[in-house]
């Protein structure tokens, strides 16, 4: 079973990505609630994907994608998913470019979170 760990500074959000996730069979091995803390969590649980929210306030100047920086230097093959209300596509592109692997923009429809998480869990496999 893949484990996955959410990141959202929104605990409703958190709540509901985890319901979702967790209905479709992978198990939510951890939460976090800002940037600084999914680095943590990163480097405690190695979950095999992250759910990275961007707009979150700001923690000793470390925001999303300062997060998805991070954990890509912790490990290279480390396979994020944005999931964040971005308003400027600039945004995304810039998450892509920092490591992450695919972004839905909120508010989204279930189908599209599950299956983003299966294809790109589908990759690691492959790179395996």
């Amino acid at each position: 079973m893949e484990r996955i760990l959410i990141v959202d500074d929104a605990t409703f959000m958190r709540e509901m990505l985890g319901k979702i996730l967790s209905n479709e069979g992978y198990e939510i091995c951890g939460e976090a609630g800002n940037a600084r803390e999914a680095v943590a969590r990163y480097k405690e649980l190695k979950p095999d994907l992250v759910t990275m929210d961007i707009v979150m306030p700001m923690m000793e100047e470390l925001d999303g994608i300062g997060a998805v920086k991070e954990i890509i230097k912790l490990d290279p093959s480390a396979k994020i998913l944005i999931v964040s209300a971005m308003t400027h596509h600039a945004l995304g592109v810039e998450a892509i470019r920092a490591g992450a692997k695919e972004f839905i923009n909120k508010p989204f429809k279930p189908v599209k979170v599950v299956d983003a998480v299966r294809i790109i869990l589908r990759e690691r496999k492959n790179e395996q």
